[in-house]
């Protein structure tokens, strides 16, 4: 692992999410906490917010603060690397108690929030995915500045997020049941790592014939999830649609690279597909959903992209004003939002306008549904 920027003489002291043994584990090795000595911390205590995965922070207090203290420089250059990633602070010089002597250390202030942190309810909601995210900030150490990647950790998280979620087991009733543990592996590599990350594989997989595949090299660009929603009116019978420019078609050379597309978003770490949803049709249209109806939940280009879709049809009471802008400008987001009749959206469909997979889907699912959700309306 590379060294930070921020360069720290003496020991460090480590307390909360940076002070789990699993994640020193996983940055220092597994002989990572030989490193380390328990050491405490007098009238502090570690708060953090509700729903941040990686924040903590020390406050003053009746308390007294269990954490570890590293001295070895290689260890110390790493973790404070990690720490500049999470943006914990600048660091701060405390007074320990290292086995009834006081000594001398810097700690990094952290995040601290409106609550008491406790290791255990944390590690059970947000340990994995620390693992997750913290193994790609450890293969990105020895390239990428820390304040970079401090700039992409959400990026980070819901990458995290997302291969965590695919975990999660479909049916294989029709298809293989083989499963990605008998894959063999033979490399992986981060062959791109900017605001979206590429990695290469060399690999066998199981062929149907029982034997094993000849290795292979594939480039896998890695995605987060998302979700998407189109917005329907069933009373007055109108769907919103957003329009912004895409890099995909202006990167195929499309002569009008500007898309219609059902509201869609990120999700970020934390979040459930339909959290998701309502927030982003909150922040791109202005809009209050009564309902989420789930469409499909699907991979959008399985042959090299990781991403992930979750599509709904979100009922809702939609405006008269049929033209509005929208977006967050932090996220340098151009929208603008066009409702419009049923009928001129199948039009869109039938014509051809309608270019883009989650916009047809919707489409086709609220022709097939439409009858319903007016007669419930």
């Amino acid at each position: 692992m590379g060294i930070a920027p921020l360069v720290i003489s003496g020991p460090l002291f480590l307390y909360g999410p940076l002070g789990w043994d699993c994640l020193l584990r996983a940055v220092l090795g597994q002989d990572g906490l030989d490193l380390t000595r328990t050491a405490y911390l007098s009238e502090h205590e570690v708060t953090s917010e509700v729903g941040t995965p990686l924040m903590a922070g020390l406050c003053p207090g009746a308390g007294r603060v269990e954490g570890w203290l590293v001295s070895d420089s290689e260890a110390v250059a790493r973790l404070a690397y990690l720490a500049e990633v999470f943006g914990m602070g600048a660091p701060t010089p405390v007074s320990l108690d290292l086995a009834g002597m006081t000594v001398e250390a810097l700690t990094f202030p952290g995040h601290p929030g409106s609550e008491p942190w406790h290791q255990g309810a944390w590690a059970n909601r947000w340990g994995d995915l620390s693992l997750m995210a913290v193994a790609e900030i450890s293969a990105l150490a020895a390239r990428v500045p820390a304040v970079d990647l401090a700039e992409r950790l959400q990026m980070i998280l819901s990458r995290a997020a997302a291969r965590l979620a695919a975990r999660s087991v479909v049916p294989s009733d029709l298809r293989s049941p083989t499963e990605a543990g008998q894959v063999d592996e033979i490399t992986c590599d981060i062959s791109h790592a900017g605001y979206f990350l590429s990695r290469n594989y060399t690999l066998r997989h199981p062929r149907f014939d029982a034997t094993m595949s000849a290795p292979m090299c594939r480039e896998v660009f890695v995605a987060t999830d998302a979700a998407l929603v189109l917005p329907y009116d069933p009373v007055t019978d109108r769907v919103l649609l957003v329009e912004q420019f895409r890099m995909g078609p202006y990167g195929r050379g499309d002569a009008r690279p500007w898309i219609l597309e059902p509201v869609a978003g990120r999700m970020d770490a934390g979040e459930t597909a339909e959290q998701t949803a309502r927030r982003e049709c909150l922040e791109e249209a202005g809009l209050e959903l009564r309902r989420l109806e789930a469409i499909s939940s699907h991979y959008c280009t399985p042959g090299y992209s990781t991403e992930y879709f979750h599509l709904f049809l979100g009922l809702c009471d939609l405006p008269e004003e049929t033209v509005g802008q929208g977006g967050l400008a932090s996220e340098q987001e151009d929208i603008r939002t066009h409702i419009i009749g049923y009928d001129r959206a199948i039009a869109l469909l039938n014509s051809g306008e309608a270019n883009n997979g989650p916009l047809i889907l919707c489409l086709m699912w609220l022709q097939r549904e439409r009858a319903r959700l007016r007669a419930s309306a």
